[in-house]
C-alpha cells in the first residue's frame, strides 16, 4: 500500500513518514517546499497544498491511504473539505485519519464521514511542541513569563499522534472513531517549567504574568480580538477534556504515552543544552 502523508514536515508529519517507513510501507509525503523538506531517503517527497484542490488528482493518484489535515494556516478549518474527500475517493483511496484543529466539526471531518471512506479522526488535546514558543527566553534569561499558573493540560507528545495515526492507517478496527489524544500527566506551567529545569540540569523560573499583560502580549504578537477571547476562554475555563489523562495511546498502539519529560530530553538542544 501507499500512504499519503500531508503536512510531511509538520510537528506529526515527520514522525508519521518515518515510523510508516520503519514499518516497511510506502509513503509519498506532501510539503509546499520538497527542496527544504529533508525527510528519509525512502518517502516520495512531492510539492502541493493540501488546500489547492485543482493540484491534489496527481498526489492522491495509486494512494490507498492518507492522513489528512483538517486545517490551515493560522489553525482555520480547510474550506475545500468536500473537494478533498471527492478527489480521495475517486482516487480509489479507502483509509483516512484527518487531524482535528479544534474541538469542533470541521469541513474535512464533516466530507470523510458522509461515505465512502474508512475514517478515523485524531483529536489531540495540546501537542508537547507547544512549549517551544518557551525556548527562546529560557536560552536567553532562563526564564518563562507565562499567566494562568494553576490550569492544567494533558499535552501529547507529538509523535505519539503519530503513532495512533500510523496505527489507524495501517491496521483494522479503527474506522469510525473520534481519538481524543492525551499525554500521560496533566501539567501546569509551573510542573513544566520544572521538568524543563531538570533536564537542562540548570534552575528555570516561571514568572506569573496578570491576565492583562497576557492579553497585551498577544496584542502585540497580532492576535485578533476574537483570537485573545479564545485563549482567555480557554485558560479561565478549559474544556474538561484538555486536562482529563486518557489511555487512548497505549490502547491503539499497544505501549504507554511518552511523557512530558521524555519529549524535553529529545529536544533539549531547543532549550540551550
Amino acid at each position: 500500500m501507499t500512504v499519503l502523508v500531508t503536512g510531511a514536515t509538520g510537528n506529526v508529519g515527520r514522525p508519521l513518514v518515518e515510523q510508516l517507513l520503519a514499518g516497511g510501507h510506502k509513503v509519498r509525503a506532501l510539503t509546499r517546499n520538497p527542496a527544504t523538506a529533508d525527510l528519509p531517503a525512502g518517502a516520495e517527497v512531492v510539492a502541493g497544498n493540501l488546500s489547492d484542490s485543482a493540484s491534489l488528482p496527481e498526489v492522491f493518484d495509486g494512494v490507498t491511504a492518507a492522513h489528512l489535515i483538517g486545517f490551515g494556516d493560522g489553525y482555520a478549518p480547510l474550506g475545500n473539505g468536500a473537494e478533498i474527500a471527492d478527489i480521495a475517493r475517486r482516487a480509489g483511496v479507502r483509509t483516512v485519519t484527518v487531524l482535528k484543529g479544534s474541538q469542533d466539526k470541521e469541513p474535512l471531518e464533516e466530507a470523510v464521514q458522509a461515505g465512502g471512506l474508512r475514517w478515523t479522526c485524531l483529536a489531540p488535546v495540546e501537542f508537547m511542541s507547544n512549549t517551544l514558543e518557551w525556548a527562546e527566553s529560557i536560552r536567553a534569561e532562563g526564564v518563562v513569563r507565562d499567566a494562568f499558573p494553576g490550569i492544567r493540560s494533558a499535552m501529547v507528545h507529538d509523535a505519539d499522534i503519530a503513532a495512533v495515526a500510523a496505527a489507524a492507517l495501517t491496521a483494522d478496527g479503527h474506522g469510525g472513531r473520534t481519538y481524543w489524544l492525551t499525554g500521560p500527566q496533566a501539567l501546569t506551567h509551573p510542573e513544566k517549567v520544572r521538568v524543563i529545569g531538570e533536564v537542562l540540569g540548570r534552575e528555570v523560573r516561571f514568572v506569573e504574568l496578570s491576565q492583562d499583560e497576557m492579553v497585551a502580549r498577544w496584542r502585540a504578537e497580532g492576535y485578533s480580538d476574537s483570537d485573545i477571547a479564545f485563549f482567555v476562554m480557554m485558560r479561565t475555563d478549559p474544556p474538561e477534556a484538555g486536562r482529563t489523562v486518557l489511555p487512548t495511546v497505549e490502547q491503539v498502539t499497544g505501549r504507554p504515552a511518552r511523557t512530558f519529560r521524555q519529549w524535553v530530553e529529545e529536544n533539549a538542544a531547543a532549550f540551550g543544552a
